[in-house]
């Protein structure tokens, strides 16, 4: 049985990046608080909303599991002083919410640490690899994909995402793992 992905078409691949260009999507997340490392809020951040999807919502529905598990680092404006950018405060961890939903009609979370969010469409690049979701890979993968983007020009303009497709007992040769930024164009 497939796992349903967010929709991309492939634009174009060079020295290794992966050019998407991304339709909206959905994604159901959660911030885990700063204080908490990459991994242990990675675990924190999937238990809840497994909770989500498992009927913890307002209309007690199960959803369907969707991939990848995605997590980049939290954000949280300060609103007694919003002249302030805002500081990282922790991890986000978001699953995408499948497709037939809208944001009307996705499920609520009966969890106030959890929301919907709309995600326009979006050109990515991406740089793929297999192994455990550990910070090392995930530096190690970070650092190649914006050398290349250094290397060819192009400006990154958000923050990078890290993506994991398979379930924790996938052999971690067979794992598709990604790192991922939005960008200004293509090469």
């Amino acid at each position: 049985m497939a796992i349903e992905e967010p929709q991309y078409t492939l634009v174009t691949t060079s020295d290794g990046v992966e050019y998407r260009q991304y339709q909206s999507y959905l994604v159901a997340e959660t911030v885990v608080e700063s204080g908490t490392d990459r991994d242990a809020a990675s675990t924190q951040g999937f238990r809840r909303l497994f909770k989500y999807i498992s009927g913890d919502n307002a209309s007690n529905a199960s959803i369907s599991m969707t991939a990848p598990v995605q997590q980049a680092p939290g954000r949280k404006q300060d609103t007694s002083a919003p002249e302030q950018t805002p500081e990282a405060s922790g991890w986000r961890v978001g699953f995408i919410v499948p497709g037939k939903f809208t944001l009307e009609t996705a499920p609520k979370p009966k969890s106030p640490d959890i929301s919907i969010r709309a995600v326009p469409g979006t050109l990515m690049a991406v740089v793929r690899y297999s192994g455990r979701w550990t910070d090392k890979n995930l530096k190690q993968h970070s650092d190649e994909l914006m050398e290349k983007l250094g290397k060819a020009g192009i400006h990154a303009s958000g923050e990078l995402i890290s993506a994991a497709y398979n379930a924790p007992f996938t052999p971690p040769f067979m794992r598709r793992n990604e790192v991922m930024v939005a960008v200004d164009r293509i090469p």
